[in-house]
């Protein structure tokens, strides 16, 4: 091929490689080689030699010949825009596909160094083979690139839903505390007025007091008066007052009395207040030994009483988060455990049908599985309102002497136990044995009642609180 600029293209090709200079270094002896080619070859070869005429290159590197980069990249650049189904060393039509290389070269190519031992077969058949792998390669990528569009549109869903989750969170507590608010409000409000009614009771009596003393005051004034005055008269006339001036002389004034407790009782109305206003807060706070986590519950559950209470409800548009269960009606608790004793009282309320119990932190949730301990659920339920069940496997018929109200649910991690206690008389309901080897939770599936218009509530029943004062 002629060359199209100075210098020719024979003056271009690498003696190494026979490809185009690419960053082409000058030894000492002249030659010009491609310096990653260099490199592999002083690795190769143990010492610094010239790979053209063996000549020793001196320590240290090779400086870069910039004239013949300038002419290689100008020549590569003038190439590049020639026919790019021609050979651009030989000139020759790209008929052959290398599969070492894998890459079209022309027939003098496959007769060269560098392709004589690869293996070579027509471009119409090396195209006939990879097309269908590039195309298996480009669905995968569609397919990658759906996932990855679909993921998006889930996390943007999820970024939406945890603005509006805590938004309601914060409805929620700002609710909350306002009726800690409101009760303290009222708290102050009555003790304030207790405070006020025993400060004026005590005003008006300390009015009476004043009034009764004044009028004695008053009295021996008026008194004294006289008798200093008859005490200024002349002697006749004294002694002719004398028995009016004695009398009244011996007014029968008593002793101001001592009037006790009359003071504010600052240590009942100060005395222990936060302690006591806090005592009295029991009867608005409640304790449950576990809550319900939203964030596993299935679409069409909703919670109320600061998540202790869970009910079938219309489906609410939530993501699809990898803790959530899709496959049925349910919500697990916010609390797993893996070891010691638990218990909790769950209210069923008459729902025709309700599942309640535990299961396993690894359980499926997006796809159908039995309630039952090979799944990993350890529950109990009730089937068309009438039919209690064990959710054995197979299931086990339950029967009880009266329906529960309220069923106790008992774990003992260690010992491998579930036990359902009727909460009304004590008397055990079924009892699960298990080894168990991984956090377990608590389960709550609650059903629909009354054809559906209805829904029936599973309430985890509040703890009694006391003060203890040691």
């Amino acid at each position: 091929m002629a060359a199209t600029s100075s210098p020719s293209e024979e003056d271009l090709l690498c003696p190494q490689c026979s490809n185009i200079y690419c960053l082409p270094v000058l030894l000492k002896c002249g030659h010009n080689i491609c310096r990653v080619c260099l490199q592999k070859f002083w690795e190769w070869k143990g010492c610094r030699e010239c790979p053209v005429c063996r000549t020793v290159s001196v320590p240290g590197r090779p400086p870069i010949n910039l004239a013949l980069k300038i002419a290689a990249d100008e020549y590569q650049v003038q190439r590049a825009g020639g026919n790019q189904e021609v050979c651009r060393l030989h000139n020759e039509k790209l008929k052959i596909f290398c599969q070492n290389d894998e890459e079209p070269i022309c027939l003098v190519c496959q007769t060269s160094k560098q392709h004589k031992v690869h293996e070579c077969c027509p471009v119409e058949e090396a195209a006939g083979q990879k097309k269908p792998e590039i195309s298996t390669m480009l669905e995968s990528l569609r397919k990658k690139l759906k996932i990855l569009n679909k993921t998006k549109e889930h996390w943007e869903e999820t970024k939406r839903y945890i603005t509006t989750q805590a938004d309601q969170n914060e409805k929620e507590i700002r609710e909350e505390f306002e009726k800690l608010h409101l009760f303290l409000r009222e708290e102050e409000k009555c003790r304030l007025k207790v405070l006020k009614q025993e400060e004026e009771i005590k005003r008006r009596v300390m009015c009476e007091k004043l009034e009764t003393i004044e009028d004695q005051i008053k009295t021996l004034c008026s008194t004294i008066s006289d008798v200093e005055s008859a005490l200024g008269k002349t002697d006749l006339a004294f002694l002719q007052d004398y028995k009016q001036t004695k009398k009244r002389a011996k007014c029968n004034i008593r002793e101001p009395e001592c009037i006790r407790d009359i003071l504010i009782n600052s240590a009942t109305h100060l005395g222990l207040l936060k302690f006591g206003v806090w005592k009295k807060m029991m009867s608005l706070v409640k304790y449950v030994p576990i809550t319900l986590d939203p964030n596993t519950a299935q679409s069409n559950l909703k919670f109320s009483e600061e998540l202790t209470c869970v009910q079938y409800s219309n489906k609410q548009p939530l993501p699809d988060n990898p803790e959530r269960c899709t496959s049925r009606v349910c919500v697990l608790g916010a609390t797993g455990f893996t070891s010691g004793k638990h218990s909790w009282t769950v209210e069923v309320g008459q729902g025709k049908e309700w599942y309640i119990g535990v299961a396993r932190e690894s359980v499926k949730r997006k796809s159908t599985v039995f309630l039952n301990p090979t799944e990993g659920f350890w529950v109990i339920g009730l089937c068309n309102g009438d039919t209690f069940w064990a959710q054995t496997s197979p299931r086990t018929k339950l029967t009880l002497k009266q329906k529960p109200k309220r069923i106790t649910v008992k774990l003992d991690y260690d010992k491998g136990k579930v036990v359902f206690i009727n909460a009304a008389d004590l008397t055990t309901i079924h009892t699960f044995s298990e080894r168990f080897t991984e956090r377990i939770f608590p389960f709550f599936s609650p059903g629909l009642y009354d054809e559906e218009k209805n829904s029936s509530r599973l309430t985890i029943c509040p703890l009694t609180v006391t003060v203890d004062v040691e």
